[in-house]
C-alpha cells in the first residue's frame, strides 16, 4: 500500500511521534556503515559542514543539493543509500526537499534539525512528508544514530509492504479459486470438494498451479455451454 502516491511507504499519521529519535548508538553499528548519502540544504556552505560530518563517519557524500529540482536530478543520477536534509532557516524549502526525497529516492530520508531552528510543529509535519529519523545536531554521534534508526525504521516499512502485498495477493488468488469453483460447480452439478478436486487433478496432469488453472475456468466461462437440467 503507498501513501500520497509514493511507492512502498505505507501511511503515516501527522505528528511527530511517527519519526523516530533515539539515542545515540555504537557508531560502529555495521547496520549503517559506508554509506553513499545524498546532502540537501538551502545554504551552500552548511552542506561542506554536514558533508564532513558524514565524511567523518565513514560515509560517501556522493551529491548536493541545494534546490529540489537538483533534488530530483541527484536522485536519479545516484541512487544514494540515505538522503539528509539539513535544516535551517528557511523550513518550507526543507519541508519541500523533504517531500522531493521521500517520493523519489530509494532509501530513508533523515532530517538534521539543530536546536532552534524548528521547533516540535515541524517535525510533526516533517513526519508526515516522509522523514525516517532525525537528528538533533551536527554531533557525529547524534547523526549517526539518526542514520541507524531511519535505516532500521525503513527496513521495516519495506518488510510490513511486502507482507501487505504477500496477504493481498493471497486474498486475490483465493478469490480466484473460489469463482472457478462456483463456476464448475454450477456446470457439472457437483459439490465444492470435487470441484477444487478437478482444478487440482488438471493442474497436476498439465504441470501448472491451481490458482492458474482457476484463472483460466474464470476467464473462459462465459465461452462455455450452460449444463442442461435432466428432464
Amino acid at each position: 500500500m503507498a501513501c500520497g502516491g509514493r511507492v512502498a511507504r505505507p501511511c503515516r499519521q501527522g505528528d511527530d511521534t511517527a519519526v523516530s529519535h533515539a539515542p545515540a548508538v555504537n557508531i560502529s553499528d555495521a547496520m549503517a556503515s559506508g554509506l553513499t548519502i545524498l546532502v540537501a540544504d538551502e545554504e551552500t556552505e552548511a552542506l561542506r559542514s554536514t558533508a564532513r560530518v558524514l565524511d567523518d563517519l565513514g560515509h560517501t557524500v556522493a551529491a548536493y543539493a541545494v534546490s529540489v529540482e537538483e533534488a530530483a536530478e541527484r536522485i536519479a543520477e545516484e541512487d544514494p543509500d540515505v538522503s539528509v536534509v539539513a535544516v535551517h532557516h528557511d523550513l518550507d524549502h526543507a519541508l519541500d526537499l523533504i517531500d522531493e526525497l521521500s517520493e523519489s529516492a530509494r532509501g530513508p530520508v533523515v532530517a538534521i534539525v539543530e536546536t532552534g531552528n524548528a521547533g516540535r510543529d515541524f517535525l510533526a509535519t516533517a513526519a508526515a512528508r516522509g522523514i525516517d529519523g532525525f537528528a538533533r545536531s551536527e554531533e557525529p554521534a547524534e547523526v549517526q544514530g539518526a542514520l541507524e534508526v531511519a535505516l532500521r525504521r525503513h527496513r521495516q516499512e519495506a518488510e510490513l509492504t511486502a507482507q501487505v502485498t504477500q496477504l493481498e495477493t493471497a486474498l486475490e488468488r483465493r478469490a480466484v479459486i473460489e469463482r472457478a469453483k462456483g463456476i464448475l460447480m454450477e456446470r457439472h452439478g457437483i459439490d465444492e470438494r470435487a470441484a477444487f478436486e478437478m482444478l487440482r487433478a488438471h493442474a497436476r496432469n498439465r504441470g501448472r498451479k491451481v490458482v492458474d488453472v482457476a484463472a483460466a475456468v474464470v476467464e473462459g466461462h462465459p465461452l462455455l455451454p450452460r449444463r442442461r437440467d435432466a428432464d
